[in-house]
């Protein structure tokens, strides 16, 4: 087993093609603002990579306008037991889930908080634990590890555009297309090789 110890967690919203190469909308995306894009109408992703050995953890479809911080909370207990850490944006930036992790699964949330959020003890108190230096540098490493992992998914996958419609027909396939990164990844990692460079090896 590839050991986790911290994980990266991210959402990547996916846009809809245009009417060029769909009949009509897709009526069961939804809307979603992006840090990167502005609003982006479509479906997302949730994924998870490792920090230690680069690792695509899960690459999941979710609905563009779900919260991660949920769905990680829901999807990750069945490996409290092999993570320390999880670094998430801003977007995760919530005492309930921060306190969820750390009393009932011992797993330190790290993010992003926004000072002007700090109006009690107990959000001051996670805003000071999150300016300690260890934590500040695990979030600095989220920029450049589970961001690329994110983007090499997309780019295998030429996913600057939803393939299909649909909320069933993305389920499978994002589930396909996180299924074979990791399965390549794995074969790279047991034979001592880049689990970066695999897109030659996915595509065949």
């Amino acid at each position: 087993m590839i050991p986790y110890h911290l994980i990266f967690i991210a959402v990547l919203s996916v846009k809809l093609k245009t009417k060029t190469y769909l009949r009509g909308i897709d009526k069961e995306a939804t809307w979603c603002k992006s840090n990167a894009y502005g609003w982006v109408y479509g479906h997302g992703s949730f994924s998870l990579s490792s920090h230690k050995d680069p690792f695509l953890g899960c690459f999941v479809w979710m609905k563009n306008s779900a919260s991660d911080a949920k769905r990680m909370c829901l999807d990750k207990f069945h490996l409290k037991e092999d993570i320390d850490y999880i670094a998430m944006d801003s977007k995760a930036d919530d005492y309930a889930p921060y306190r969820e992790l750390e009393k009932q699964r011992y797993i330190k949330l790290v993010t992003y908080c926004r000072q002007n959020m700090n109006k009690t003890e107990k959000r001051r108190r996670m805003t000071a634990d999150m300016h300690q230096p260890r934590h500040q540098q695990i979030y600095k490493e989220r920029g450049y590890r589970v961001k690329p992992m994110q983007g090499l998914v997309k780019e295998i996958f030429d996913l600057d555009r939803c393939w299909m419609k649909g909320n069933d027909s993305n389920r499978w396939l994002f589930a396909a297309m996180g299924l074979t990164v990791q399965m390549y990844q794995l074969i790279a990692y047991i034979n001592k090789k880049s689990t970066w460079r695999i897109k030659e090896k996915v595509l065949g």
